[in-house]
């Protein structure tokens, strides 16, 4: 499919808006679920606050610090720069509809302190390719660490393409992803 990315994401976001409640919910709790096994060995991760329709919205953030991990949560600057604060468990308005932890700001160079990148996307290819909204935050964000760590993507079944992804030079590729039925599955 030679399809643009805009193309792509308003696919993509009419497929998420349609999805009822309750399947949102069940793949929060399995998405959830994968994460417990996979994150395992882990003491840091980098996470979002999911908002709208995203996967693993609302309880995914609490979940992670139930299984004992710290949690980074990136802060949208205005220079389109990610800074990076600790979730706490509180959440604040943000720009662009997001929501960020009230605390300190640790600066874009955060992200490199963490074992694990849960970033969030609309698709990923099986080459890692990994479709964002369109901002470019996190792929500079992780154009910035010299060797990032594992980014995995939590996407919705069916957001794995088999298919390739329109990419850009900028694109920075991610190294797995997580859906409700397949669990953490290594793309790349």
């Amino acid at each position: 499919m030679g399809t643009r990315k805009a193309d792509w994401r308003r696919l993509i976001l009419a497929a998420r808006a349609a999805l009822p409640v309750e399947v949102r919910a069940q793949a929060c709790a399995d998405l959830t679920e994968h994460l417990r096994g996979a994150l395992a060995g882990a003491r840091r991760v980098a996470g979002y606050a999911p908002v709208g329709t995203e996967p693993g919205a609302p309880g995914l953030l609490d979940a992670l610090v139930g299984l004992g991990l710290s949690v980074l949560l990136p802060v949208a600057r205005p220079d389109r720069v990610l800074d990076w604060s600790w979730y706490v468990g509180d959440l604040v308005p943000a720009r662009y509809g997001l929501r960020e932890p009230p605390g300190a700001r640790l600066g874009p160079d955060a992200l490199a302190e963490v074992d694990v990148v849960l970033a969030p996307g609309l698709a990923v290819d099986r080459h890692g390719v990994r479709l964002g909204k369109g901002g470019g935050y996190y792929d500079r964000a992780l154009s910035r660490v010299g060797a990032p760590p594992p980014v995995a993507v939590l996407l919705y079944d069916g957001e794995l393409i088999d298919g390739a992804l329109p990419v850009q030079p900028h694109d920075v590729a991610v190294s797995a992803v997580v859906t409700p039925l397949l669990g953490w599955v290594s793309v790349g």
